[in-house]
């Protein structure tokens, strides 16, 4: 199962979730993470985690505890935050349920180790300097994984996901175009490593 990216989904209407997920799992990637973006967000949750048992689904963009409670009510199995959400991550903690929340900073970093959080989301990646900064902060918190999203692509995927702290990727160059097609570049150059 092809968990090394993380694809960030927009959906603007339900009914385009089967097709979007479709194509995800048939390029070869079979998780996903639903932005909490569009009105109809948790409806789409709702749809994927129903048509979709065989794919890892989550909730993107979950910025309070009312989103990620509508989001883990809808069979969301882990919750992605641009930023770090203390009340998120207290709910997250009690429901069991993986909460990958944006950190960049080592305060942020600091934040999230005292809250039990292991794996943080590095966003925007590319504004706060990529994979060197990443590999900056490893020293002090060796503890710690990263989720990089934000410029990340085809391009650089592969020298990400070259270093041992880097957990997965997330973004969203594969949804641009064809995305199955895409997908399964993505998942070739996944296996290269």
């Amino acid at each position: 199962m092809m968990k090394k990216i993380i694809p960030v989904v927009v959906i603007d209407r339900v009914e385009e979730t089967k097709y979007i997920l479709k194509s995800l799992f048939d390029g070869g990637i079979k998780i996903a993470e639903i932005t909490f973006r569009t009105e109809c967000a948790p409806e789409a949750v709702k749809f994927a985690v129903k048509e979709f048992p065989e794919m890892e689904i989550g909730a993107g963009t979950v910025i309070n505890e009312r989103q990620c409670k509508q989001a883990i009510e809808y069979g969301a199995k882990f919750i992605v935050s641009p930023g770090l959400s203390e009340e998120v991550a207290a709910l997250c903690n009690e429901r069991d349920i993986p909460y990958y929340p944006g950190c960049v900073t080592p305060t942020e970093i600091m934040r999230a180790v005292s809250l039990g959080i292991t794996t943080v989301k590095f966003f925007p990646a590319d504004i706060f300097g990529g994979l060197k900064a990443i590999k900056a902060l490893s020293a002090p918190f060796p503890q710690i994984k990263f989720i990089p999203t934000g410029g990340v692509n085809a391009d650089n995927l592969k020298e990400y996901l070259s270093f041992e702290k880097v957990y997965a990727v997330g973004g969203s160059c594969m949804m641009k175009g064809d995305i199955k097609e895409n997908c399964r570049k993505i998942t070739e150059i996944i296996k290269e490593i």
